[in-house]
């Protein structure tokens, strides 16, 4: 194997794909990244659970296959100057040029690198923005116990032209709607992929199009010359729809970004696990923290409340957590009582709210 390539181009090549390395690889072989060499060079990342593939331009003069350390060689792309790279293999080595640079990487056996899965047949796509946007609202909702796996996995739902992404902990539900461009108008799927491979590729695949396939236990994301599998979790999930459609008598209008300022403010002086307590008034929310040791804290901010007058508190990192999902200007807090979970949404006007997050209340001390 032979070729040469831009600096910049492989190093980003080797970046995107490193993403996909394992931390603790279960065996040496998948520490490693698989470069080949045909019209252009490809370089593959997998851990039996993620699989990353990029392809990127290169004038190849001899065809070929080796497997190398990913993480060594991801370090040494970041360090080259602006100059060509040339990668050639030599013997049990992989030996990278870059002008009076010489590295010489030892390869491992490519026939003991395990075969990446197929990529599923795309069923729609979406700008990448919009797809990045939405992992990044449902995803905090997800959990980190391993014990329960549906809890830390992201549900995406498909039906015709709308998906919706959904994810919960059990003391919280997050929830968001988006178009897309489905390949058939009457396409249907469901699917729950692990949180934080969403995360991941979603970062990662922002910058262009996004089109995803489902099938054969592996959620697809494609984008430009890259592509990623993520092996999918059970798709047993609870029935998250009901639980945001219910009657909301109260409802307060709240200015996002001052209102997270404030809970900040006055969550300094706020025990860990503490409530942070809102009394919501026709015209103003006071929001309260503290009283133990290290003190208190107390500010009030404008709200427009339909219903009666109602006291409420909240994990002030749940709360944070929804209200950071709201992309309008202001936020809609729904709520029935103090003892009762609340449903934060965006403020549309007449449209329904794309997203929607449910987060149980404590009771204020």
């Amino acid at each position: 194997m032979k070729f040469r390539v831009n600096r910049d181009v492989l190093a980003d090549a080797v970046a995107w794909s490193a993403r996909a390395l394992p931390s603790r690889p279960a065996i040496p072989v998948l520490s490693g990244l698989l470069l080949e060499a045909g019209d252009d060079i490809v370089l593959s990342a997998f851990d039996y659970e993620v699989s990353a593939r990029v392809s990127a331009e290169a004038d190849v003069a001899e065809p070929g296959r080796a497997l190398v350390p990913g993480r060594v060689l991801a370090e040494i792309t970041r360090s080259l100057p602006a100059q060509p790279v040339e990668i050639v293999t030599s013997g049990a080595e992989a030996v990278l040029t870059c002008g009076s640079i010489e590295f010489g990487l030892p390869t491992m056996p490519v026939e003991d690198f395990p075969a990446l899965p197929a990529t599923p047949a795309r069923l729609g796509a979406i700008g990448g923005g919009v797809f990045a946007t939405a992992v990044g609202q449902v995803a905090p909702a997800t959990s980190r116990d391993e014990a329960l796996p549906m809890l830390t996995g992201v549900r995406i739902d498909i039906a015709g032209e709308t998906v919706t992404m959904a994810a919960t902990d059990r003391y919280r539900i997050a929830a968001r709607e988006f178009d897309w461009r489905p390949e058939r108008p009457d396409a249907t799927a469901a699917a729950v992929v692990p949180a934080r491979a969403l995360v991941e590729v979603a970062k990662s695949l922002r910058g262009g199009e996004v089109s995803i396939g489902l099938g054969d236990g592996v959620a697809g994301f494609e984008s430009v010359d890259r592509s990623t599998t993520v092996r999918l979790l059970d798709e047993q999930f609870i029935d998250y729809r009901s639980r945001l459609t219910e009657d909301w008598p109260i409802r307060a209008d709240v200015r996002v970004a001052p209102f997270i300022e404030a809970i900040r403010r006055v969550g300094l002086v706020a025990e860990r696990n503490t409530a942070i307590r809102l009394s919501f008034d026709h015209g103003q929310v006071f929001i309260q923290a503290g009283g133990g040791e290290i003190g208190r804290g107390a500010e009030s901010m404008d709200v427009e409340l339909s219903g009666d007058p109602i006291q409420i508190a909240f994990q002030s990192h749940f709360l944070l957590d929804g209200l950071s999902g709201v992309e309008t200007e202001f936020a809609r807090i729904h709520m029935q009582s103090s003892s009762r979970p609340a449903l934060i949404t965006e403020v549309p006007g007449d449209a329904d709210p794309a997203f929607r997050y449910l987060t149980m209340s404590l009771r204020a001390v």
